[in-house]
């Protein structure tokens, strides 16, 4: 039975569905320029403040930047084709750019006349509005359907927050200040935080590489790495350093090999217990990718196991490899954070800081990295695992 046309009703809505994500998202963008603090202003880091609303800030570069935002959405919406949506990407970097801009020089207006020890924070208004841009950003570079445009455009913009920030449009932010204040220390967090969830990703690579060689064993490594989920991070912390302790004790020649109770031995390993499932099924998938069919015709070639392994198994299951991954990779980054609960240092030690002081800027100096290598890494690997499922099925 064939369907008939759409109902004018039918197709008056699907019509009108776009300009109603363009209202919503103007709606939102409203509230968060003109709803909430763009800025907090206060006497010190560790004080309350004032708020600064939108109105306050908005002088001719924000309003210039609002309505390159609200024509870029409005015209990737109503022209949703790829040209377009090319045009909306400029759009959106300007928007960002200039409001960027715009909260770097209210900063910096908001502090004068008052003591150095004045900080000037960025409010919800502002976070709201960067998330909305971002988004939207992202967004429209879909929709243009250019090979690269996404870390071109990624480039460009850090490129011009580096030229700006290095200008010193930033420098009135207490985001900036507290960097400034520890540069070394959070250079060195960043350093520490990369090893240690890279230790941790390898580390769990091999584990789950040899689990999955116990084939009697599938079913108890499925439920012990399954408990292993369960178990609250800090507790598996604190757990491992109890029991590195009582080895120690035991054979206290452990120590000249550089095994502590404390630092990052109990952190590599907590991570990397953490990201043996997700690594573990993924293994356990790709090995079984390829079809009965494939696998005959591999034995009657003549291949041995171990180069059906490599050459039929692992390529044909690469896509799930790489997936499983990904997910590993962004877990490690985030998990590696609670090793500075047991002195392992990384980016977690610039946040339980800022927590120790009631400093929010200095969480957020630890905690942001750790989102942008997240995203990174996400990012990086999905465009890996796209391009190798690509050559698979091409």
């Amino acid at each position: 039975m064939t369907a008939g046309p759409p109902s004018p009703r039918a197709a008056s809505s699907r019509g009108l569905a776009p300009y109603g994500i363009a209202l919503t998202w103007l709606c939102v963008a409203a509230f968060g320029l003109l709803g909430l603090p763009l800025l907090t202003v206060a006497e010190n880091r560790l004080a309350l403040g004032r708020p600064v609303p939108g109105l306050d800030l908005l002088g001719g570069a924000g309003a210039l930047g609002i309505a390159a935002g609200v024509l870029g959405v409005v015209w990737l919406v109503q022209r949703s084709g790829p040209r377009p949506a090319r045009f909306a990407v400029a759009a959106f970097v300007l928007a960002l750019l200039l409001f960027a801009e715009t909260l770097g020089h209210g900063a910096a207006r908001s502090l004068a006349g008052l003591a150095p020890a004045a900080r000037a924070s960025l409010g919800g208004g502002s976070w709201l509005t960067l998330a909305l841009l971002a988004g939207a950003l992202g967004s429209a570079i879909r929709r243009s359907r250019v090979p690269g445009l996404g870390l071109a455009t990624g480039l460009c913009v850090i490129l011009a927050f580096t030229v700006m920030a290095r200008a010193g449009r930033f420098d009135a932010l207490s985001l900036v200040v507290e960097y400034d204040a520890r540069r070394e220390t959070v250079n060195a967090a960043l350093r520490e935080h990369l090893v240690l969830s890279a230790a941790a990703l390898v580390l769990a690579v091999a584990v789950a590489g040899l689990l999955t060689l116990w084939r009697r064993g599938q079913g108890l490594v499925a439920a012990l790495l399954g408990g292993i989920q369960v178990v609250p991070a800090v507790a598996l912390l604190g757990g491992l350093v109890a029991v590195t302790a009582g080895l120690l004790r035991a054979l206290p020649s452990l120590r000249d090999l550089g095994l502590s109770a404390l630092g990052a031995t109990p952190a590599v390993v907590a991570v990397a217990a953490y990201l043996l499932l997700p690594l573990w099924r993924g293994l356990a998938l790709a090995l079984r990718a390829p079809d009965a069919a494939t696998l005959e015709a591999a034995g009657a070639l003549g291949l041995t196991r171990v180069q059906t392994l490599i050459g039929v198994r692992l390529p044909l299951g690469a896509p799930i490899l790489v997936g499983a991954l990904r997910v590993a990779a962004v877990q490690s980054i985030g998990l590696a954070t609670l090793g500075a609960l047991v002195g392992a240092g990384g980016l977690g030690r610039i946040v339980f800081d800022g927590m120790a002081q009631f400093a929010p800027d200095l969480i957020l100096l630890g905690a942001i990295p750790v989102v942008a290598l997240s995203l990174g890494a996400e990012a990086g690997l999905s465009r890996l695992e796209t391009a190798v499922r690509g050559r698979w099925h091409a």
